[in-house]
């Protein structure tokens, strides 16, 4: 034990001693540099380096494109790539099996062994992953003011009853007061150039939609391109549609009053690409602008 401790002791003096290096010109003997080194304070000078220089290469790989250079080491961007793939397919997956299921259910038609439509379309039901049974639509303290303000002034806003204007005078559309059927962005204009005979409107997830007067509800059906779509009959030959929700809240010949819910928006049917309304208002027959007479925000 005590020759152990006597290597042990020598060893720790050996590493405390000190050297001195030196660094001298040739010709001249003169000293440039001089260090007072122990061989534990170099030891420890050249671990520290060496610890340091690893650690910046760790950091440039890992954090740098330079890994990308190292083989092992994928493209950063390819897993962005993966999951724009994933998407993509997914979406695929979804368009053909509505695809097959409409060729299906067209060849069940063709060959006549369809009973009823409900058997060929089963979209022509609610949508039953919402619950529409605890959406509130009863009327806002705001709409309820709107309504006694106009019932205070019947023979001005009066919503039910013909404008009253000479037999000789044309009676025109400013006349009424329309409701607004839901507030939200215009992501699509009035265009009767190029076929589209009314707005597209954004709003927010079942937001229920409202009749813009008083009438009668003259159309509440389901189709491939429009969705779930109710048409209500106004006065004076004024009709306004409603078109892709995703349910319908009135059937054929039900009177609803104006801000009455009459369905909840939706993104139904193959003309659309998100949940919005598509608001029609027409008069004698010929599309006219919403926006013209009423305001959305």
């Amino acid at each position: 034990m005590s020759e152990e401790k006597d290597r042990i002791g020598k060893l720790m003096k050996s590493l405390r001693l000190r050297y001195r290096l030196v660094v001298m010109n040739d010709d001249t003997f003169e000293e440039k540099i001089s260090l007072s080194l122990t061989p534990l304070k170099l030891f420890i000078m050249v671990g520290s380096t060496i610890i340091i220089m690893i650690a910046l290469v760790i950091s440039l790989i890992a954090f740098t494109s330079l890994r990308e250079y190292i083989p092992g080491y994928t493209d950063v961007g390819i897993w962005r790539k993966l999951i724009d793939i994933s998407h993509r397919s997914d979406s695929l997956e979804k368009e053909i099996l509505a695809k097959n299921e409409y060729l299906a259910n067209l060849g069940k038609v063709l060959q006549g062994k369809v009973e009823n439509m409900d058997d060929a379309i089963n979209y022509n039901k609610p949508d039953t992953t919402q619950k529409y049974k605890h959406l509130d639509i009863n009327p806002t303290h705001e709409e309820v003011k709107l309504r006694e303000r106009v019932e205070a002034v019947q023979d001005q806003y009066d919503l039910a009853a013909e404008p009253k204007v000479k037999a000789s005078e044309k009676v025109e559309i400013n006349s009424y007061f329309f409701y607004t059927p839901v507030k939200g962005i215009i992501s699509n204009a009035f265009n009767a150039d190029e076929k589209h005979f009314g707005i597209d409107i954004v709003a927010k997830d079942n937001e229920p939609i409202k009749a813009t007067m008083d009438g009668t509800v003259i159309l509440a059906t389901w189709s491939s391109e429009t969705g779930h779509t109710i048409t209500v009959q106004h006065t004076n030959h004024i009709i306004s549609v409603y078109k892709h929700n995703s349910t319908l809240l009135k059937k054929v010949g039900n009177a609803v009053k104006a801000g009455e819910p009459i369905a909840i928006i939706g993104n139904s049917g193959e003309h659309t690409s998100g949940p919005h309304l598509h608001f029609e208002l027409w008069y004698n027959g010929i599309p006219i602008d919403p926006q013209d007479y009423i305001s959305f925000k």
